[in-house]
């Protein structure tokens, strides 16, 4: 087996129970996304364009779709004799979904996988987020501060609860405070659970918590790094970062990207997103379409109007349908005279002829979940309430 310098640990067993029914059948880190990407396209590729050939995928919910989408690695280059893509999943501490649980468990189930590339560093990376980062760089800043840890992390409005660890910094940045309870922020410099550490003591950190029942990179690895006198640093990021952790978040960010220039592009060569092709036909623009300010993906048939959504693969819009403001997932068929708008409609779902579906704007946006058939003629708008946030109706 080749020494590596650093690999990858992508954490991509995540539900993400807020977004509801959208992550109902797949795990968050697998929702498409963009049309034609996942949510876990955009840190995969992030770690092929930063050189790292080498990543463990830790799965646990749901792992299906995700798995058959990476598969191999083919896509990103990682179908390697030496290294490349593993797909590693958790062995579970109970049935359906009492599973490990914390960041930190998974990895330490792998120890081993990890010890047989010698890596001198380890960087662990969530599978749920959607931005751009060279991680080469980070490395860079962590040498160069002589770290045992270092954390990536970004600056967010003051107020309010934070949405993970913060922590206080020194003017090298180095880390003297870490406050991992998101009720009492310390600052407004938070984690963006994206950690880099010196391979021996991160093992020697795990294995001290072997016995934990829950562990966590933030609640028990951080501290203890600092308990023991290690140098942890704060890598400041100020780019592009979406966590989409609700329906509603999952909605704007992929309207975000309809705009003339949006602030996530995918046309920069220099940063490709790569993804797994399904082989479709070119996307179809009847003369009756009317489009502006859409994302059309491939396989995708547009005879009607579309304003400011995205066109999953292979969805139609059928000739006399309104798509407005809103996100269709693959293989969907909108239905002749059918108005669709601030919704998210999810995979194979069927939206009968005149159907309305969402509200106005100001309305709130609803949710269509997978394979749905909505009836002709159906009103489908009302706003519901669950898991203590917005949503949309559950059909």
């Amino acid at each position: 087996m080749i020494r590596k310098e650093m690999i990858a640990m992508l954490l991509a067993g995540g539900q993400g129970s807020q977004l509801g029914i959208l992550t109902d059948n797949v795990a968050k880190s697998a929702l498409s996304f963009g049309g034609k990407y996942r949510i876990a396209d955009f840190p995969l590729s992030n770690l092929v364009n930063s050189g790292i050939d080498t990543i463990g995928v830790l799965t646990q919910y749901k792992p299906l779709r995700l798995t058959s989408h990476i598969g191999i690695g083919i896509p990103w280059d990682l179908d390697r004799n030496s290294g490349g893509v593993a797909i590693l999943p958790s062995s579970g501490k109970g049935v359906d979904r009492d599973w490990i649980t914390g960041t930190a468990g998974p990895v330490a189930e792998y120890i081993d996988y990890i010890d047989q590339y010698d890596p001198d560093y380890v960087l662990i990376v969530p599978a749920d987020r959607v931005y751009k980062m060279d991680y080469e760089v980070m490395l860079d800043y962590h040498i160069a501060l002589d770290s045992d840890a270092t954390i990536a992390s970004m600056r967010v409005p003051e107020g309010g609860s934070a949405a993970s660890a913060t922590m206080l910094i020194d003017a090298y940045g180095v880390v003297e405070k870490f406050e991992p309870d998101t009720e009492n922020p310390c600052s407004n410099l938070e984690s963006m659970r994206t950690y880099l550490f010196d391979w021996q003591l991160l093992k020697k950190a795990l294995l001290m918590f072997k016995d934990q029942e829950v562990l966590d990179f933030e609640k028990h690895i951080i501290p203890q790094f600092l308990k023991d006198g290690r140098t942890v640093s704060a890598y400041e990021w100020n780019g592009y970062y979406r966590d989409i952790p609700t329906a509603e978040d999952y909605w704007k960010a992929n309207l975000e990207l309809t705009v003339e220039r949006p602030e996530l592009s995918f046309y920069e060569k220099f940063w490709t997103i790569y993804t797994k092709g399904e082989n479709l036909a070119p996307a179809y623009i009847a003369d009756s379409c009317n489009v502006r300010n859409a994302l059309l993906s491939e396989g995708s048939e547009v005879y009607g109007r579309v304003e400011q959504s995205v066109i999953g693969p292979g969805t139609v819009v059928s000739e006399g349908a309104v798509v407005r403001n809103s996100v269709i997932q693959e293989d969907c068929f909108v239905a002749r005279g059918a108005v669709v708008q601030n919704a998210v409609i999810a995979r194979g779902s069927t939206i009968g002829s005149g159907a309305v579906i969402g509200a106005e704007d100001g309305g709130g946006i609803c949710v269509i979940g997978e394979d749905s058939i909505i009836p002709d003629g159906a009103v489908v708008h009302k706003q519901t309430e669950k898991n203590g946030g917005k949503e949309g109706d559950r059909l």
